[in-house]
């Protein structure tokens, strides 16, 4: 068994791998380094048996998306430690040694970088920043990034901390973890998976951290523009997948009240004119309710598992509330006694 192998997840990325896979050989110590190709059309696998035959490369039968392309993947990879990797991601000098000092100690499921944009390198990207969080109506946010604002890194979140969820696009996480969990939940087919994993593992008592001492430069939208409207529609849907299946109060009132938040997204899409987002949003909640049986039996499931649950990185106030209603456009700003440390 491998101590750590770095999985990069593929779909018609040639121009991706060509500009980015550099990097990841040159400052990864030799790590194992495989590619999971999810059924790509473009000349993908063929770029890298001619350019890198040293990468292990996993075919999978089709596109299952994010979760379904990495479960089918790291059936295949032995390895103690799996760094889940965009492949629209430049690594840096020194990159691994942070984030494998964190998983030292046993208690913690999971680790990320921070994570920057690659066309503004001074600034935090949207996809994981300095860690990420969840406020009491189970919006993510991050360290960094607040809703749509970014901050510049000026070194104020270099801390190690706990963070509530590590983002998938540099995802370090112990091996045995991934697959006590049974993986990324498939039926969410890309974004937020990350975000569930993390909140079912923190229901058994596993943290999951943020090494700023490691960074990486993420180009973000790669498969999916951030202005899509899929992308849209998965970010809300499986938000509320999310909350059917990890809530741990009453669910009714929970959706209920999300349906209102999110009614006021659509409300101000329906001004601005943005139509297909305002579809979007319609069909994430009708996508919600149409697989409601399934996601309750999860629910169901997920109960059983629960043991001495950590919520450290739960913020008891609205992100929606302190961006739009206070102007807060930095993490900083919020009021860290909301925090739950």
């Amino acid at each position: 068994m491998a101590q750590l192998s770095i999985v990069i997840l593929n779909w018609n990325g040639k121009n991706y791998l060509q500009e980015f896979l550099p990097s990841v050989l040159k400052h990864s110590n030799n790590t194992e380094i495989i590619v999971a190709d999810n059924a790509s059309s473009d000349d993908s696998i063929a770029f890298l048996k001619e350019n890198y035959p040293q990468i292990r490369i996993i075919q999978n039968d089709s596109n299952g998306g994010f979760a379904k392309g990495y479960n089918d993947a790291l059936k295949l990879v032995d390895s103690e430690f799996y760094l889940l990797l965009n492949s629209d991601i430049e690594v840096t000098n020194n990159w691994l040694d942070p984030l494998m000092d964190v998983m030292k100690n046993s208690n913690i499921g999971g680790c990320q970088p921070k994570v920057l944009s690659f066309h503004d390198q001074s600034t935090f990207e949207h996809a994981g920043a300095s860690g990420g969080f969840l406020d009491r109506n189970y919006y993510p946010f991050c360290r960094g990034r607040i809703v749509d604002k970014f901050e510049e890194d000026r070194g104020q979140y270099n801390d190690e901390t706990e963070v509530f969820w590590a983002t998938g696009a540099a995802f370090l996480i112990r091996s045995e973890l991934y697959h006590k969990l049974g993986g990324f939940d498939e039926d969410f087919f890309a974004h937020m998976e990350e975000i569930d994993l993390c909140w079912r593992a923190k229901k058994m008592g596993y943290s999951f951290m943020v090494s700023p001492k490691s960074v990486v430069y993420h180009v973000g939208g790669g498969t999916l523009p951030y202005t899509s409207p899929t992308k849209t529609y998965l970010n809300f849907r499986n938000s509320l997948y999310m909350i059917v299946k990890n809530h741990p109060g009453w669910l009714a009132p929970k959706l209920f009240y999300r349906l209102i938040l999110d009614g006021v997204a659509g409300v101000r899409f329906l001004f601005i004119g943005e139509f297909k987002l305002l579809w979007a949003l319609i069909r994430a909640h009708l996508g919600m309710y149409k697989r409601i049986s399934s996601l309750l039996k999860k629910r169901k499931n997920i109960k059983t598992t629960v043991s001495n649950p950590n919520p450290i990185g739960m913020y008891y106030g609205s992100i929606i509330w302190a961006r739009y209603f206070k102007g807060i456009k930095k993490y900083s700003d919020l009021n860290q006694r909301l925090f739950k440390r």
